[in-house]
């Protein structure tokens, strides 16, 4: 009997590996775009992460390379005129940019999360008075108050101090929308039953609530580096970024200062325009291809 029983276990999970792999490849049949999306996410990860491995970052500094060189050897993308590889400073730039954007976004929807769960599942005045906050912070223009603290602390500012000024205002919408999604699950029926199984709150919420909200959370935290990036790359343009730092938007901003376009510098303004469309395009496919996961109402039978 023992025998018999261990084989049966072993047949259903042989079972249940299989149909996991085919509902997984039947989802992205289903999704073209999060393949593509996720491939040319893939490529900036290879381009950034295998060259650091190759190429010396120390050339992004100026005066490492001769400037305002067009392609050649040496300078495969060319150098700027304050005598940066461009190669270097696109490699270094990309990771940066994205660093700013991954750590304002996991910031933004952690505590915006967290400030939704909350208010939701409380409810009562407790819950009106954290939704009235956020609906007064929302109606404030967003780069109004980044421009106004980047302004401040600009001489210290570095990547990372910039994520953390952008994560300061990405809380607000995922709070609103978490708590929205909240109102729904919280009356479901398997969490009076957790309730009634004598469940304390943190581990409903954690343990009943949050695992059925992990597909919209992830679709909230790729929307939230999108527009992480976006804020980052903005505020970077306006010279408001950390001067030390080669990222794509200050690449931008000294693109404009010293004046590329007229000086005909194609090869310097080419690249970090390049590197910002596949970045957004991939993000945007990507959060496209989430949707089925995140929507019940889109999800669709192979």
């Amino acid at each position: 009997m023992t025998t018999a029983r261990v084989e049966t276990r072993g047949s259903q999970q042989a079972q249940r590996g299989p149909a996991w792999l085919g509902e997984t490849l039947g989802y992205l049949r289903r999704n073209p775009s999060m393949i593509v999306g996720g491939l040319l996410l893939l490529a900036l990860v290879l381009f950034t992460g295998l060259g650091r491995l190759i190429v010396d970052t120390n050339a992004a500094n100026p005066l490492s390379a001769p400037p305002a060189q067009p392609p050649g050897p040496g300078v495969p993308l060319g150098s700027d005129p304050q005598g940066r590889d461009i190669l270097s400073v696109m490699i270094l730039g990309t990771w940066l940019t994205v660093r700013t954007g991954l750590v304002a976004g996991a910031l933004g929807v952690a505590v915006g999360s967290a400030i939704g769960l909350y208010a939701g599942y409380v409810g009562g005045r407790r819950d009106k008075a954290i939704t009235w906050v956020v609906d007064v912070l929302l109606t404030v223009p967003a780069i109004l108050l980044l421009v106004m603290i980047a302004a401040v602390v600009q001489t210290e500012l570095t990547s990372l101090g910039m994520a953390l000024i952008i994560a300061a205002l990405a809380w607000r919408r995922p709070a609103r929308q978490v708590r929205s999604q909240m109102l729904v699950i919280r009356n479901a029926g398997y969490i009076e039953m957790a309730r009634l199984s004598g469940l304390g709150p943190l581990r409903i919420i954690f343990g009943e609530i949050v695992p059925n909200l992990l597909p919209f959370l992830i679709s909230s935290f790729v929307t939230a580096v999108s527009a992480a990036i976006l804020a980052g790359v903005g505020l970077e343009a306006m010279g408001l970024g950390p001067q030390n730092e080669p990222t794509l938007g200050m690449t931008i901003f000294w693109i404009m200062e010293l004046s590329a376009f007229l000086r005909g510098m194609w090869w310097w303004i080419v690249p970090p325009l390049a590197i910002l469309v596949v970045l957004f395009v991939g993000l945007y496919l990507v959060n496209a291809g989430l949707d089925e996961l995140a929507n019940p109402r889109l999800r669709r039978r192979a």
